[in-house]
C-alpha cells in the first residue's frame, strides 16, 4: 500500500516540525488527488443546479449526479439505484431512518433494540423518537472483550421488538458486529434492521442483497470522499411507503395553493438544491477505493492492527479495549493508560506530528459502562504505514515519560 501515499497531499505536511502521522481516519479519512481533482473539475466545468434545467451546463451536472447515484449503491451492492438517497451523511442518514420509518411506525409497547455501544447518532434519534411514541429501548449486552453474540440478540428477540438499530462496526472498539446473521434471525422474527455502516463501509466489501438489512447509512468523508454528504439506502417496498423527511423544491409533483404531492422515490426525499460536487467526489473516491480492492485494504489494516498489537505489548498500563484478535477489529485501536489522562496522551503526540483522537468518541455511554472517561485512539487506512506504527508507540512511551 505504500505506492498509494504519493495521491495523499496532505502527507508531506510537517507538524512541529515532524513528518505528519496521520491516525484520526475513524473522525475523518484524508482524500486523495483524484477526489480533489473530480471536486474541482465539477466547479470548473460543469457547475449548476440539476433536474430543473434546460440547458447544457444543467444536464451535465444531472447526469454526474445521478451517476454518482449508480455507482454509489454499486459499492455497496444495491441492485437498484433508486434505493439509494443522498444525504449530509450517515447522521442526517440515521435520523432520517428514525424520524420516517420511526415515528410512523413506532408506538407504546413496543421496543427498539440497541447495542450497547452505538455512536450518538445512532442512539439519540431513538431517544428521541421513544420519548414521542412511547416505545421502549433495550440494549444488547457487548462481553468483556466488545463483542455481540447471537445469543444474546436471540434473547432479546421478543415479539414487542420492531426494530434492531446497530453499528456495523464499532468507532471505539473497532468491532465487527454480525450484522448478516443478526439480520438472519431478524428477518424470521419480521423485524427490521438499521444499520450504521459509517465505519464499516470505508474498510469492508459489503453487499446490500447479502448482508440482508432494511436501511444502511453511511459517509463519503470517512472513505476518502468530501464532507457534508452521505447516502442512506433503503429496501425499495419501505421506502416507498415512507412520507418525505423534508419539504421544498425538487422533491414535489405538483403544488396547488391548498395542497402538494411528491415525487417518486429517491427525489422525494431530497429537498431543495444537492451537494452535487460533493457527490461526484463521493463517486470518485468510491472509483478510487474499488480500484485498490477492499479486500486488500482489509488485509493491509489487519495487518497493521496485529503489528501494533505486537508493540504496545511494550508499554506498562496500557490497555486497548475492544475485542483482543486483530481479525475481528476494523483497523483502529483505543486505549487507556494507567494514571494518564486520554488527552493528555494525545496532546504529546501532536507534539510529535501524530494526529490521534482522546475523549469518549461520541460513544460515552459505553465508556462509563466499562469506567473510562475516554480513551485515546489511533485509526489507521491504506496510507499507513509499520513506520507510523513505529512513531506512534515511541509517541506513546515519550508520553508515559513525561506524563507520569
Amino acid at each position: 500500500m505504500k505506492n498509494v501515499r504519493k495521491d495523499f497531499p496532505i502527507l508531506e505536511r510537517k507538524i512541529n516540525g515532524r513528518r505528519l502521522v496521520y491516525l484520526d481516519n475513524a473522525a475523518t479519512s484524508q482524500k486523495p488527488k483524484q477526489v480533489l481533482e473530480a471536486i474541482a473539475g465539477y466547479y470548473s466545468n460543469h457547475n449548476a443546479n440539476i433536474h430543473r434545467g434546460l440547458h447544457l451546463l444543467s444536464e451535465e451536472a444531472t447526469a454526474m449526479y445521478e451517476e454518482s447515484r449508480k455507482k454509489i449503491a454499486g459499492f455497496i451492492g444495491a441492485n437498484c439505484p433508486e434505493e439509494l438517497i443522498f444525504t449530509k451523511g450517515a447522521t442526517e442518514s440515521l435520523n432520517m431512518v428514525a424520524t420516517t420509518w420511526g415515528a410512523a411506525n413506532l408506538k407504546k409497547g413496543d421496543t427498539i433494540l440497541l447495542g450497547d455501544f452505538e455512536h450518538h447518532s445512532n442512539m439519540v434519534p431513538w431517544l428521541e423518537i421513544a420519548e414521542k411514541t412511547g416505545a421502549e429501548i433495550e440494549y444488547l449486552e457487548s462481553d468483556e472483550n466488545g463483542e455481540i453474540h447471537l445469543e444474546e440478540v436471540e434473547k432479546k428477540m421478543t415479539g414487542r421488538v420492531k426494530l434492531i438499530s446497530l453499528t456495523h462496526a464499532s468507532n471505539v472498539l473497532g468491532t465487527i458486529v454480525p450484522i448478516k446473521e443478526i439480520c438472519g434471525l431478524a428477518t424470521e422474527k419480521g423485524i427490521l434492521v438499521s444499520v450504521d455502516g459509517a465505519q464499516a463501509a470505508p474498510h469492508l466489501e459489503i453487499n446490500m442483497a447479502d448482508l440482508g438489512c432494511d436501511f444502511y447509512s453511511f459517509s463519503a468523508h470517512k472513505m476518502l470522499g468530501p464532507m457534508g454528504v452521505g447516502a442512506l439506502w433503503v429496501k425499495r417496498e419501505i421506502l416507498e411507503r415512507l412520507n418525505p423527511y423534508e419539504f421544498g423544491g425538487g422533491m414535489i409533483d405538483e403544488v396547488s395553493y391548498q395542497k402538494a404531492t411528491y415525487a417518486a422515490i429517491p427525489a422525494r426525499f431530497e429537498a431543495g438544491t444537492p451537494n452535487v460536487a460533493g457527490t461526484v467526489g463521493f463517486a470518485a473516491a468510491a472509483d478510487y477505493l474499488e480500484k485498490i480492492g477492499m479486500d486488500d485494504i482489509r488485509q493491509h489494516e489487519i495487518g497493521l492492527n496485529k503489528y501494533l498489537s505486537e508493540k504496545i505489548k511494550e508499554i506498562d498500563g496500557l490497555k486497548v479495549v475492544g475485542p483482543k484478535e486483530p481479525e475481528k477489529r476494523t483497523g483502529l485501536a483505543s486505549f487507556s493508560i494507567a494514571g494518564i489522562h486520554a488527552h493528555d496522551v494525545a496532546s504529546v503526540l501532536n507534539d510529535y506530528g501524530i494526529a490521534v483522537r482522546a475523549g469518549h468518541h461520541c460513544v460515552m455511554p459505553y465508556h462509563a459502562k466499562i469506567g473510562l472517561t475516554g480513551t485515546t485512539r489511533a485509526s489507521f487506512y491504506l496510507y499507513n504505514t509499520e513506520e507510523e506504527i513505529d512513531r506512534l508507540v515511541e509517541g506513546i512511551k515519550k508520553a508515559v515519560e513525561i506524563l507520569s
